[in-house]
């Protein structure tokens, strides 16, 4: 007997409320699974597009971006 068929032999003894149980700590286990999965990175999703991005290419963007950003706030 598989896994799977022990499960299922033990499952179909248990009343229907307790099925429930079984099948809600499934789900569960399941959804733990889908969340440890790795996010692909962005250089990944990147690759085919022939895009190349420098940390010259970065560090230029932030100065672009927080340039005139105040350093003192008055209160």
């Amino acid at each position: 007997m598989t896994l799977e068929q022990a499960v299922l032999a033990t499952l179909r003894e248990l009343p229907p409320h307790k099925q429930q149980e079984v099948l809600d700590f499934a789900q569960y286990l399941q959804q733990k699974e889908v969340l440890k999965r790795p996010h692909p990175s962005l250089m990944g999703l990147w690759a085919d597009l022939d895009i190349h991005i420098t940390e010259e290419d970065i560090t230029e963007a932030r100065k672009e971006m927080w340039g005139n950003f105040p350093r003192e706030i008055d209160l």
